[in-house]
């Protein structure tokens, strides 16, 4: 795991019973150390100050801060005097941007044939050498804004490897050629920024491309030179392949030069280097598909990132027990998934490098529709509701006439669209024909099923949801739909405990159950139903009014039923994973 550059650890908080307050303290600017030492590749805390604070649970007394100017445990001094930001979020966003680096490499080892155990060292060179290729003169940097295709915005900014500061290892750095790349030099991150709302949809984002093509004249006239170096026994090739992706935060004041030269580049570094020991652990006998990911998981107002070795399935125990571990490291929950592939940043736009445009990602269905409804008139109800988000899944979407027979595969696409969202899985939310075959799959149907505008009911739903997700799932079973009020202290339970959307069939409908609004002591319910069998365009005022989805009672006003007493009723109740 790896802390982006441009944030660092700057203290650690211990919370104690009958804390010796100094002593604590120590343990904490300890601990912020240790931490410091495990996010950040090298060991060096460049002497900066740690900050160690204690509290006294049983005393209740307020945080107590200490400094250690040099990271050292025996020098700490009490502060009195704090200044505190009332919307840290509001800072980071306000203040500073996420520059965004990716670079694919390839590097091709050279070693003897009978020495396999050079190919360490071989490695060990080639990473090094890389890593000064980023600081070459020629180099060319290209940044501009993440979403360039704003009109009049800001113009991408070309920086040479030239004006880069340089740090004090790397001699030969030029000065800049001319007044261009002095008002280049001049220019900061704020020359990219916009309004911004959250870190992961909003929030400045800088892309920094690097080209190493050669295409302008050498900086001073040089004599032609070529190197050979001849094999002096038979060698092998080995290539090794990574792709480096990193996140930055630079303030908005800091300058582009000081943002790729002390920031990206060091990041790119960090990375390559992680994955070099990753793989030097098995000695390069098999290359490890290391991609990396980026994360920023509830409260957090920073992203994280880590590296995972893709030759291994998600559920498979090896990453299992490295997502447990970091889980422990970051104190997230144990029970759902929050670093899995699928809760990685969704950056809102890519680039198509075929058609050299940008395109926007995700879903264009409508999401928790539910939301800002009138409320279901039962007196003293308690409502519980679904956790989590989902899309509405209806008839005649995507283009597929399924009016009639279809309602249960709309209700099991918004059920997986729930476990999605949720980020249980990555899968795509199943068509009809994919829900079919999975059926056929699993030997419950014919074939013939393929194809065909057969209705499927509750039980069909949990072997889908069994075989594509890993979930389990509860179903209960009502004679008539008169009973069904019978069950809303235990649906009740399952939306405060499981939080899953509920598949409700009976007869040849079916129906999504959202949520109950239960009053124990009278026996007074309603059911929020999103109902499949809408076949209008994605107007959440018309869904709502028309009451596609809202508040029904079992009876209502008029004497209507609204679950048939001569139906039998299957009601599915899918399982939240327990895991990580």
């Amino acid at each position: 795991m790896i802390l982006p550059k441009g944030f660092d650890i700057v203290g650690a908080l211990i919370l104690k019973n009958e804390a010796d307050v100094e002593k604590t303290a120590g343990e904490a600017i300890g601990m912020a150390c240790t931490m410091s030492k495990m996010l950040s590749v090298d060991d060096a805390l460049d002497h900066r100050a740690i900050i160690g604070a204690v509290v006294d649970l049983k005393n209740r007394s307020d945080v107590r801060f200490f400094v250690s100017r040099n990271g050292k445990t025996s020098d700490a001094e009490s502060v009195t005097s704090i200044i505190y930001e009332d919307e840290p979020e509001k800072y980071v966003l306000e203040k500073g941007c996420i520059l965004r680096c990716e670079l694919p490499i390839m590097l091709p080892l050279y070693y003897p044939a009978n020495r396999t155990g050079d190919v360490d060292n071989v490695y060990r060179q080639a990473t090094e050498d890389f890593a000064y290729k980023l600081r070459d003169p020629q180099v060319t940097y290209i940044i501009g804004a993440h979403d360039d295709s704003t009109p009049g915005g800001p113009q991408s900014v070309i920086l040479h490897g030239s004006q880069l500061s340089l740090p004090s290892n790397v001699a030969g750095g030029a000065s800049p050629e001319n007044s261009q790349e002095l008002c280049t030099n001049c220019l900061t991150c704020s020359h990219f920024s916009k309004k911004c709302e959250t870190i992961e949809k909003s929030l400045d984002k800088i892309q920094v491309s690097i080209m190493f093509n050669r295409s302008k004249g050498t900086l001073k006239p040089v004599a032609p030179v070529a190197e050979y170096f001849p094999a002096t026994e038979d060698a092998k090739l080995q290539v090794v392949h990574h792709k480096l992706e990193v996140l930055c935060y630079a303030a908005k004041e800091l300058s582009l030069v000081d943002a790729v030269s002390n920031l990206i580049i060091p990041a790119l570094v960090d990375q390559l280097y992680l994955m070099r020991n990753m793989n030097l652990v098995d000695h390069l006998k098999q290359h490890l598909q290391l991609n990396p990911y980026h994360f920023i998981p509830s409260e957090f107002l920073h992203p994280i990132t880590v590296i995972y070795e893709l030759g291994y399935g998600e559920t498979e125990i090896k990453q299992v027990d490295v997502r447990r571990s970091l889980h422990l490291r970051l104190g997230l929950p144990l029970d759902r998934p929050l670093l899995r592939i699928a809760n990685a940043i969704n950056l809102p736009l890519i680039k198509d490098s075929a058609k050299g445009n940008l395109t926007h990602r995700g879903s264009s269905l409508l999401k928790d529709v539910h939301i800002g409804i009138p409320g279901s008139g039962v007196a003293g109800g308690s409502v519980s509701l679904i956790q989590g988000s989902y899309e509405y899944h209806h008839y005649l979407q995507d283009g597929f006439d399924d009016s009639g027979w279809g309602c249960a595969y709309r209700s099991l696409q918004t059920i997986i669209s729930w476990f999605r969202l949720q980020h249980y899985t990555s899968i795509d939310v199943p068509s009809h024909r994919e829900i079919q075959q999975t059926l056929v799959e699993i030997g419950d149907k014919d074939p013939s099923l393929i194809g065909s505008r057969d209705w499927i009911g509750a039980i069909e739903l949990s072997f889908v949801l069994d075989k594509l997700l890993g979930a389990s799932c509860k179903v209960i079973n009502v004679r008539s739909g008169a009973e069904l009020p019978e069950k809303c202290r235990e649906l009740a339970l399952h939306f405060e405990t499981q939080g899953t959307p509920i598949m409700i069939g009976g007869g040849v409908l079916a129906y999504t159950l959202l949520g109950v609004d239960y009053n124990e002591a009278s026996g007074d319910c309603a059911f929020l139903i999103l109902d499949p069998h809408y076949t209008g365009n994605e107007d959440i005022k018309k869904i709502v009014n028309g009451g596609w989805c809202g508040w029904k009672r079992a009876v209502d006003s008029k004497g209507k039923h609204f679950f048939l007493h001569d139906k039998f009723y299957n009601l599915l109740l899918p399982q939240r994973p327990n895991m990580v």
